[in-house]
């Protein structure tokens, strides 16, 4: 079963999370952050993972450590859960729509943390959230589950769209390259952790 629980615990936020990779995309997420409980369910329901996620922040401040922690600890708990790789596929990539917008997402389950992010925000905020946390977010989770992804915004106006499709891009390409498709470890190397 992969499947993990990870708890942090510091002066800014107080998270834990309860994940399995191969679940049904079911989900309970309390972020405090509106916007961010909206994105890591449609997160959790196209990645077909089950998370329990509760994070109090400290979000009289703003939204940024609390988006950088609760990375942080999603990044522990898919590298706790996915182990030592073996038998998955490892590469995925996606062009996904989101109405007027179309986001590019590509990943490697390479055990090297490698973030390629390119997709400019026409605002400031989204709902809640400030949208430069968007990539605080995904910079804290390649940093804590060693992975290369590439996020690429290939047009599109509307903040909201942009951002979920970039959720949902990111989604997608993980579950296909966490499947399960044999008994070997997917690199010559003879390992990617």
């Amino acid at each position: 079963m992969r499947q993990s629980k990870i708890t942090r615990k510091t002066k800014e936020t107080d998270i834990s999370a309860v994940l399995n990779i191969d679940g049904g995309g079911n989900y309970s997420i309390e972020t405090g952050v509106g916007f961010l409980d909206h994105m890591l369910e449609l997160f959790a329901r196209h990645s077909g993972i089950d998370l329990e996620l509760k994070c109090k922040g400290d979000i009289h401040i703003d939204g940024h450590h609390s988006a950088e922690d609760i990375g942080i600890v999603l990044g522990k708990a898919f590298a706790e859960a996915a182990g030592d790789g073996r038998g998955i596929e490892r590469y995925a990539s996606v062009m996904l729509p989101m109405d007027e917008t179309l986001v590019m997402a590509a990943t490697d389950i390479c055990g090297r943390s490698s973030l390629c992010f390119n997709a400019p925000m026409p605002s400031a905020k989204a709902g809640d959230l400030d949208t430069e946390l968007v990539k605080e977010f995904f910079s804290a989770f390649i940093g804590n589950f060693p992975i290369a992804l590439h996020i690429k915004l290939m047009y599109g106006d509307n903040t909201h769209h942009i951002i979920e499709a970039i959720f949902k891009a990111a989604a997608v390409t993980l579950k296909k390259a966490l499947t399960v498709s044999g008994d070997r470890i997917p690199s010559t190397k003879g390992t990617i952790v």
